[in-house]
């Protein structure tokens, strides 16, 4: 489908993600995503919070630090400084590869100095990230369309479960887990997005996720499944205070383990980007790629400074550009400036986690599954007929869903391993990436028309 541009001054044309759409317009579409990417932002610094034993205000604090600091990633990353920021439509915020690795710190070094020794680590990490994005982005040769086509659908795939989990009301403690009034509500959710998007116009039928999400909130008060709790016990404002629990301290067993889950970020950030690329039909190329990982490299290295975590992308909201075909990255911008907001108001913060769980597993479902789509359409166009393809990505998907159908399965290996096969979309791109390798760089599949196509369809640049 051809993108709708609008005009220069001088008579040229505007390329739709760099478009910058009237005030009301970009508020109201920059908060769906920031209602789309809310519960991954609070979640990490919620599991982190109780692992090391803070108290309700100080947990407070680390949710607000990490909301300011995903809105000043995904600023640096859609406006972008110097040759920093991919300018694309691309959220950024609290990676959850690091969870497991800042756990087993707080395990090891206790509730004093956990998050100090867990911020230096972060540092050092945003640091590799930073400096390594010139040459980690010369990878793009190896993410041909059948590449790309097979990990932009282990996105949409890997991310369903958390919809479903969502649906069921987040977790089994919660007030109604799985109920039917809870997976109802999904439901009911679920549909209300489905027949806005069908039945709206314009630009309300953008605002379809929106709109169900408020639909489905308001269902929630007299299904018992809300209340006004949280807003009630929070604060009007909070100063972002630099470095509260402590200066970083750097531990060289954390600092390794941060480096494996910051190399594990930039695959899917990388990832993350071609899809998105494809989406909004400006490819991702080898600057672009180099900018978007610089941007998280030193998003993630600053933002210890205010009590944040490593920044990595967040695939929810690719979903959403696909759905409501809103390419501005200014919208997304719009966004950023929201989850400042939030972190510096959390009586607004509150506001937002008024939407249950089950009404965000309801929208999720349609928002994961339009990821999973947009992957199976540039598959359809990858050239499927050849065999080696077919089994890059039988084999890849398969590789890709076993963390998904058994999350114990790699418990037996050694942390390094975990950490890159627990999430199913690296795990998924490695392996596409070597099969991709084996089938049409090595030997004669490197001389052969079928092994050469591909690759010469990845756009690349000369890195920044």
């Amino acid at each position: 489908m051809a993108l709708r541009s609008t005009r220069k001054p001088d008579g040229g044309s505007i390329h739709p993600v760099d478009e910058l759409l009237p005030p009301v317009k970009l508020v109201s579409t920059g908060l769906q995503h920031v209602a789309a990417m809310y519960a991954g932002v609070v979640a990490p610094p919620l599991i982190v919070g109780a692992g090391v034993g803070l108290s309700p205000t100080e947990l407070a604090l680390l949710i607000s630090a990490s909301l300011f600091t995903a809105g000043l990633a995904t600023l640096l990353q859609t406006l972008g400084l110097w040759r920093i920021g991919a300018k694309l439509p691309f959220v950024n915020g609290v990676s959850f590869a690091g969870v497991a690795p800042m756990l087993a710190i707080a395990k090891e070094h206790g509730p004093k100095t956990a998050l100090p020794v867990i911020f230096g680590a972060v540092i050092v990490a945003g640091v590799l990230c930073l400096l390594a994005a010139p040459y980690f982005s010369r990878l793009i040769r190896f993410f041909p369309p059948v590449v790309q086509g097979t990990v932009i659908t282990l996105i949409g795939v890997s991310l369903l479960p958390v919809a479903v989990n969502w649906a069921r009301g987040g977790a089994p403690t919660a007030p109604g887990f799985g109920s039917v009034r809870a997976v109802g509500l999904a439901a009911f959710t679920l549909v209300a997005v489905v027949l806005c998007n069908r039945l709206l116009r314009g630009f309300w039928q953008q605002l379809a996720l929106l709109v169900g999400l408020a639909l489905g909130t308001l269902l929630a008060f007299p299904l018992g499944l809300a209340d006004f709790g949280a807003v009630r016990d929070a604060e009007v404002f909070a100063l972002p205070s630099p470095f509260h629990f402590g200066a970083p301290m750097f531990d060289a067993g954390a600092i390794a383990s941060f480096c494996i889950v910051m190399v594990v970020s930039m695959t899917e950030s990388t990832a993350d980007m071609l899809a998105l690329g494809r989406i909004v039909e400006r490819e991702a190329d080898e600057r672009v790629l180099t900018a978007g990982l610089r941007a998280d490299g030193l998003a993630t290295a600053l933002s210890p400074v205010f009590n944040g975590f490593a920044c990595s992308a967040f695939a929810q909201n690719i979903g959403l550009v696909a759905l409501t075909r809103i390419r501005s990255r200014y919208v997304v911008a719009a966004g950023g400036g929201i989850l400042i907001l939030l972190g510096l108001f959390p009586v607004l913060g509150s506001l937002v986690s008024l939407v249950p769980q089950p009404v965000l597993g309801g929208a999720g479902i349609v928002l994961f599954g339009t990821v999973a789509a947009s992957g199976i359409r540039t598959l359809a166009e990858a050239g499927m007929e050849s065999g080696g393809n077919t089994i890059l990505v039988s084999v890849s998907l398969g590789v890709g869903i076993i963390p998904i159908a058994a999350p114990d399965f790699y418990n037996a290996f050694p942390e390094t391993v975990r950490t890159l096969m627990h999430s199913g979309i690296s795990a998924g791109c490695v392996t596409a990436v070597l099969l991709n390798l084996l089938f049409h760089h090595v030997g004669a599949a490197r001389r052969s028309p079928t092994g050469t196509a591909p690759s010469s369809t990845v756009p690349t640049a000369t890195p920044s």
